[in-house]
């Protein structure tokens, strides 16, 4: 089972992998932030790989640890 697409719907906040079998799968961006962020850095770079490379945050939620990639990734400024 090959993927044909992986995109970013607007409509549905959801990153959608279509396979060559016509399956699916949606996740839900939003969900999947208020379960592993904490503040909004953290959800800046979610949102940064949503927009920019889809595939990539659908590799990073369904077969890696997306915990410790946003602590790996995360850049923490101070508002002064």
């Amino acid at each position: 089972m090959k993927i044909l697409s992986c995109e970013f719907n607007i409509d549905t906040a959801c990153v959608e992998l279509r396979f060559t079998d016509g399956s699916m799968i949606l996740i839900d961006c939003t969900a999947v932030e208020n379960e592993v962020t904490d503040n909004v850095y953290q959800r800046s770079e979610l949102d940064w790989l949503i927009y920019n490379d889809p595939a990539a945050y659908a590799d990073l939620i369904l077969n890696g640890d997306p915990e410790i990639y946003l602590k790996a990734v995360t850049e923490y400024k101070n508002i002064d």
